[in-house]
């Protein structure tokens, strides 16, 4: 019979693909596996994870407001509920092991696993994990992270800095220019949002296209805006004589990282492992009501290896957008050092080295 895996990650995509990223490559390890997710009722997983090809099974979830507010009702009633529903899922599908990658959703999950006996594993993905993770940590049998300063939220003798897991697409694209509209011999510069889009880099970069236009003979912009603010976006470029693609949401992004120059971006855990996979410099913007601040904490992980440069959102406007745009443009040794130090953080086998380490706890645990 083969070994049964639980996973449980939500909420965001962050959360998410790692698990999906984990679940593939236990799969090729170990072709007999069962994998069982579990997740948010109604939440993004609920459709991401089926349409991945794997079992899913739905809890009720809900995130702890952050003031005092009649969300705490819902709080007191969909907890213990997805508590209970885990155990009852854990009891029938009887897994050798439970897996986080953190969200809302984990909380029960690794709670239930714990409850059972069962070994316990987390993903952390940021530099400054969340309180779920850091309570759940003390009791895991091993935490996996990206971020060297993560160590210290976490006993130290279980905790492996692996990298986060990204899925392989991202190493295998290759530069494909003309594929996507784009001319190879421009400095090329692609403005991320996040899926949903950022207004205030969508508000900056427009402030930014009078500075960056005296460069249009040398730069080309890929800008995703999210839907919101798609129209606003198309029509600011129109006024410049800048090569631009424009899209609300662009679905081939390996492609796109493949033929990027410079990343303007936010700074959640996963586009910081894609990019430093890819060995992109990236002018980065920590999205300012991330959970704990962890996207600062992110980006000033990358800052201070000499991968990135932090505005602050607070900070951000398109006159000093624009000119630390140039000055990168203009100071090619500094983009290639940069680019270098990006590269030198990303971890292409920390998937595999994961999921290695999973499986061994399994079949350790299962010899004993």
């Amino acid at each position: 019979m083969g070994l049964k895996f639980v996973i449980s990650g939500g909420g965001t995509g962050g959360h998410i693909y790692p698990g999906i990223a984990i679940a593939n490559a236990i799969l090729q390890l170990e072709p007999s596996a069962k994998i069982l997710f579990i997740g948010g009722k109604g939440q993004r997983e609920s459709k991401i994870i089926p349409e991945a090809g794997f079992d899913f099974a739905p809890i009720l979830v809900q995130g702890f407001p952050r003031s005092l507010s009649w969300r705490w009702l819902k709080v007191f009633v969909k907890v213990p509920l997805g508590f209970f529903k885990s155990l009852a899922i854990l009891s029938k599908f009887k897994p050798d092991i439970v897996i986080g990658t953190g969200g809302y959703v984990c909380g029960p999950v690794l709670l239930a696993g714990l409850l059972m006996r069962k070994p316990v594993v987390i993903q952390e993905q940021n530099a400054f994990p969340g309180v779920t993770n850091r309570i759940l940590g003390r009791w895991a049998k091993e935490i996996y992270t990206h971020f060297v300063e993560s160590i210290k939220f976490f006993p130290s003798e279980k905790t492996k800095v692996t990298g986060n897991p990204v899925r392989s697409e991202v190493i295998d694209a290759k530069p494909c220019h003309e594929k996507l509209g784009l001319d190879e011999k421009k400095f090329t510069v692609s403005v991320f949002g996040g899926s949903q889009g950022a207004r205030s880099i969508n508000m900056a970069m427009i402030d930014a296209l009078p500075y960056l236009s005296e460069f249009a003979l040398e730069i080309q912009i890929v800008h995703q805006t999210g839907e919101r603010d798609i129209q606003t976006v198309k029509e600011a470029y129109k006024k410049y004589p800048i090569k631009a693609i424009i899209q609300p949401f662009f679905y081939n992004i390996y492609d796109i990282y493949a033929s990027t120059d410079l990343m303007v971006c936010r700074s959640s855990a996963m586009t910081l492992s894609e990019i430093t996979l890819r060995g992109l410099p990236a002018i980065l913007i920590p999205y300012p009501y991330a959970t704990g601040d962890h996207q600062t904490f992110n980006a000033k992980a990358l800052e201070e290896n000499g991968a990135g440069i932090m505005i602050k959102d607070s900070d951000l406007k398109g006159e000093n957008l624009a000119e630390t745009i140039i000055s990168l443009l203009k100071d090619k040794n500094r983009l290639a050092e940069m680019a270098k130090n990006s590269k030198a953080l990303g971890k292409p086998n920390s998937t595999q080295e994961i999921a290695k380490s999973i499986i061994s706890l399994v079949k350790g645990k299962n010899e004993n």
